[in-house]
């Protein structure tokens, strides 16, 4: 039996890397966009203080900038595609690295230009961005209004400012110590007699074993080490809520989820009302376990029987252009401009196909305002769950198009709470797809547990990160101390309910609650949870409706930035203000399972 050798950079057939000309022609148009930006930032630099003398001379100003931003973005695009693709490529490195200067230089040198216009008398100003000219900037300068009320004097913004990297230590530490000292220590594990190395990254791939053993021995080990240097942890953990407790005061906040969601114009509301929906639905979680239990055939099911799939994966073989063309008819709902415009892409200079020593693991769409949306992928022809990859990095770079092609540049980018749902909404057609022309019963056992696995993880396990994440911060706005043995109880309650009766835990295994990265970056994961629904809400909608339902998608996918996240989606007909869009990925969820018991059955 052969091994496929993975492949050098250079050695990569054309055809099947990404086609950057469409962002600058050659290395050489890349330098001298390159050398361009210091004499960019100056004459933004020259209108400081200015600003506010007259219309015009804030609108000279702000063409400036977009001229610079623009440059500045397309400079570090282009180098940090080519970095992502060959990271042992030492020329590719070294841009990427003269390119993050510049743009730590450029950061700086315009600092001033979003206090100084928010410090414009505010009636003026609003007078202004009326006018015609101001068509392509009213967006930015309304948004950058929308903040004022939590804006501090020149002085104390200056002081918060300096301590931007002393607040990240918490976060810098916690990586280092989980994915540099303690990954050196979790020791092996042994499978079919072989001892295999025990990582942060290889953890996974031993919790989706088959072999029970396998699985049990990683997890003990891996939250044994865990508990070992959960004071530690705990204390990191406690840095970084705390954090976010002075920032919150001092900005004068009410609560750290305020302040979180205060940018994208989120109410509160919406963050409770999805952990109240999943409260009201977790009878069908606690279902699907107790399905789990008997398909894996096991007397009691433990922590380390939740990631390992539930139906062995069928054996199939799907080349990369067929995986375009399953995109192409999955998709058709959308109608033939969406679909052959992505198609066109994949097979034409949007994608980087497959996997070549030195290139980033995964996969990413990343998109500019110059250029096409490029599209990372490592493509395997043996693995169904690629096709869904690729179906959602084409999402990505689909909404990405029709931001830029619909919206002036200070206002095309879309927010994070956004970018989930267009890229889960092609999934969940590819997946409705696939189960219609699936030509066996194995396969659309495969494919409905892959898709509940898929759907739990992203909407109830993040719910219940979400959930964690307001009780550390709700217990450190009272008073009370965030020690490792109330963040241990606090998590193990939160296990025990998500889970359900079936569910038998180790001593340590709260101890997932330290272990959790995204927790640094404070209420960031619940957008997973509310994208998937508003995802699964607007795919039933354009699979049973018409012109309409279709026009109001795109309707979101051409907003860009020209609205808040809520407004947009309301536009596509999905109010996630509401509690429905939530019930109904229960719902989804909820028939998936059905079906699954029915087929296992």
């Amino acid at each position: 039996m052969s091994t496929k050798k993975i492949p050098a950079r250079k050695d990569v057939p054309t055809k099947d890397k990404w086609d950057l000309s469409s962002i600058y022609k050659d290395d050489d148009e890349w330098e001298s966009a390159l050398k361009s930006l210091p004499e960019l930032s100056e004459k933004v630099a020259s209108f400081r203080g200015k600003l506010g003398e007259s219309k015009e001379t804030l609108l000279k100003a702000l063409k400036t900038l977009e001229e610079a931003s623009l440059q500045m973005e397309s400079v570090y695009h282009y180098a940090s595609l080519q970095h992502e693709a060959d990271e042992d490529d030492t020329a590719a490195s070294e841009k990427y690295g003269r390119v993050m200067m510049a743009y730590t230089e450029m950061e700086t040198a315009l600092s001033f230009i979003d206090p100084e216009i928010q410090s414009i008398d505010e009636k003026k100003l609003r007078e202004w961005i009326q006018t015609p000219d101001y068509a392509d900037y009213k967006i930015y300068i309304e948004k950058l209004l929308y903040f004022k009320p939590y804006i501090l004097s020149e002085k104390e913004e200056r002081i918060l400012s300096l301590q931007t990297q002393t607040a990240q230590t918490a976060d810098d530490v916690f990586s280092v110590l989980t994915n540099v000292d303690m990954n050196k220590t979790f020791g092996t594990v042994s499978v079919n007699g072989e001892e295999k190395q025990l990582t942060e990254t290889t953890w996974s791939v031993f919790l989706h074993n088959h072999d029970r053993k396998v699985r049990e021995e990683a997890y003990k080990k891996f939250y044994g080490k865990f508990e070992e240097h959960q004071n530690t942890i705990a204390a990191l953990y406690s840095g970084s809520v705390n954090q976010d407790v002075f920032t919150m005061k001092a900005r004068g906040y009410n609560s750290c989820l305020e302040k979180a969601l205060y940018g994208n114009k989120v109410p509160v509301s919406v963050y409770h009302n999805l952990i109240d929906c999943i409260h009201k639905n977790l009878d069908t979680l606690h279902e699907y376990y107790t399905l789990r239990k008997k398909a894996l055939g096991v007397d009691e099911l433990r922590h380390y029987d939740v990631y390992v799939p539930l139906v062995k994966s069928v054996d199939t073989h799907t080349t990369y252009e067929e995986s375009v063309e399953i995109c192409r008819n999955a998709l058709a709902p959308l109608g033939k401009e969406y679909t052959d415009r992505l198609c066109d892409g994949l097979l034409n200079g949007w994608a980087d196909r497959y996997e070549n020593i030195g290139k980033r693991s995964g996969a990413f769409s990343s998109g500019c305002y110059k250029g096409n949306p490029y599209i990372l992928l490592n493509y395997n022809e043996d693995n169904i769950r690629d096709v869904f990859t690729m179906a959602h990095e084409g999402g990505h770079s689909m909404h990405s198009w029709y931001s830029v092609h619909n919206n002036p540049f200070m206002s095309y980018d879309y927010t994070i709470f956004e970018a989930e749902v267009a890229s889960t909404f092609n999934e969940e057609l590819v997946f409705e797809y696939l189960l219609k022309n699936a030509k066996d019963v194995e396969m659309k056992k495969y494919l409905l547990a892959m898709r509940a696995d898929d759907i739990l993880a992203t909407l109830h396990r993040q719910t219940m990160f979400a959930e964690f994440e307001l009780k550390a911060h709700e217990f450190v706005e009272k008073g009370t101390p965030l020690t490792p043995e109330l963040l241990r109880k606090t998590y193990r309650e939160l296990l025990e309910l998500y889970f359900g009766p079936e569910m038998h835990f180790e001593s340590n295994s709260d101890l997932e609650g330290l272990r959790i990265p995204h927790f640094y970056s404070a209420f960031y994961v619940y957008k997973y949870a509310t994208g998937i629904s508003a995802a699964l809400a607007l795919a039933n909608r354009v699979l049973n409706g018409g012109d309409k339902e279709r026009e109001d998608y795109f309707k979101f996918l051409k907003s860009g930035g020209s609205r808040y996240p809520i407004e947009a989606l309301r536009v596509a007909g999905v109010d996630m203000e509401k509690v429905e869009p939530v019930q109904a990925a229960c719902d989804t969820f909820k028939r998936i399972v059905e079906e699954l018991k029915e087929l296992l059955n």
